[in-house]
């Protein structure tokens, strides 16, 4: 199980300060896959991609964070999650300028491996600023954190749908963009926790024969809803774009409204499972992502898939929060264990969701394919008793 030290406790303002730092790096994050992800549509149309094309393109990012990931955590455990975050974030607003240079799918993919690398290696660090944020303050405030990348998404979104509007070239957009994301990383570095991110011997793995069967239910749900996340980050543009002859405007509004959707329920995510309790939150957030989804793909203009997209995003929210902390709650194995491996299986899916979706859209179509999303929320809510059996 990972144990935070803290090399020193500040005082309460510099705590606060901390806190703040924390936030940042979480809405910046969201910030560059949101520009990224807001161009999309712009950066094929220039190449000529096709949908298949494109979906392979964006394993890139896959690839780029399966090697990434690993060696994070190895660095985060020898230099600390401050140095690693301030790195790995520098380098990740520099990654987002090399997608808008490519110039065939090769480069696209090359760029896209690099941007990947970086967003693994960023989200990694930042998380483990987060871990060490709740010891320091001894307060869960992680909802809050991950409410915040939502927000970034939201943000950069709709800003990027103001650029491509106005028919902005996306290296230009993506450019300019970096130069800021870049001042308030260093603006804001120096004031990130100071810790200690030592890894106990009970982190070293766990047999597949020791892993309880629920934890294995967990897994699937994560994937889920991860791969849903990824397939909805990458693709909602792209929809709206070529399914219902939306302008760049409104092609990039639709990221922004799934984020805003998002974000909006996880600050408000404690208090619904509060009231709902852990089972019915699950499913009930699963249920209303597929029905926001099923009428974003039934209707035939911008304006009424628009809302389900929020709805989409209303419904992920709340799920993954729980579904960790059902993880870490497994008495039979060592709580670090049991988020690592819902996490883990969760994050693969986010991986796998874009390029499975452009497969899947060359083969029949993308309305088509985006039904896959519809099927895995359903699922997951058919397994939403898989929380219950780690409550105590």
């Amino acid at each position: 199980m990972m144990e935070v030290t803290l090399e020193r406790i500040p005082a309460r303002a510099g705590l606060t300060a901390a806190w703040w730092a924390v936030v940042a790096r979480f809405l910046l994050h969201g910030l560059i896959v949101s520009t990224w992800v807001s161009r999309i549509p712009a950066v094929q149309g220039s190449l000529g991609l096709t949908n298949a094309q494109l979906g392979l393109c964006l394993l890139g990012t896959a690839v780029g964070s399966v090697v990434a990931v690993p060696l994070t955590g190895w660095l985060v455990t020898r230099y600390g999650s401050k140095r690693v975050t301030m790195w790995s974030t520098v380098g990740f607003s520099l990654a987002l300028i090399m997608p808008g240079l490519a110039i065939n799918a090769a480069t696209l993919f090359g760029s896209l491996s690099v941007f990947g690398a970086m967003a693994g290696a960023n989200d990694v660090s930042i998380n483990s600023q987060a871990v060490s944020m709740e010891a320091a303050l001894g307060e869960p405030t992680m909802s809050r954190f991950h409410a915040m990348f939502s927000v970034g998404g939201m943000i950069g979104a709709s800003l990027g749908g103001l650029v491509a509007a106005r028919e902005v070239p996306p290296s230009v957009h993506f450019i300019i963009a970096s130069a800021f994301f870049l001042l308030i990383a260093v603006f804001t570095a120096p004031l990130l926790l100071d810790a200690n991110d030592n890894i106990g011997p009970r982190s070293s793995g766990l047999a597949l024969r020791r892993v309880p069967p629920v934890l294995l239910t967990l897994t699937v749900i994560g994937f889920c809803m991860f791969l849903s996340e990824g397939a909805m980050a990458d693709w909602i543009a792209v929809y709206l774009k070529q399914v219902l002859i939306a302008g760049p405007g409104v092609a990039a509004a639709g990221y922004a409204v799934f984020s805003a959707g998002m974000a909006v329920f996880r600050l408000l995510g404690d208090a619904i499972t509060a009231r709902l309790g852990p089972v019915r939150t699950v499913r009930a957030g699963a249920l209303v992502a597929a029905a926001g989804l099923a009428l974003a793909l039934a209707a035939h203009s911008p304006g009424w898939a628009l809302p389900g997209f929020a709805l989409t995003g209303a419904g992920f929210s709340v799920i993954v929060p729980v579904v960790f902390g059902a993880g870490g709650r497994l008495r039979s194995i060592p709580r670090g264990a049991g988020i690592a491996i819902v996490s883990g299986s969760g994050y693969i899916g986010f991986l796998l969701g874009p390029p499975l979706i452009g497969l899947l859209a060359q083969q029949t179509s993308l309305r088509s394919a985006l039904l896959l999303v519809v099927a895995l929320s359903l699922l997951a809510a058919s397994l939403a008793r898989a929380v219950r059996a780690t409550e105590a």
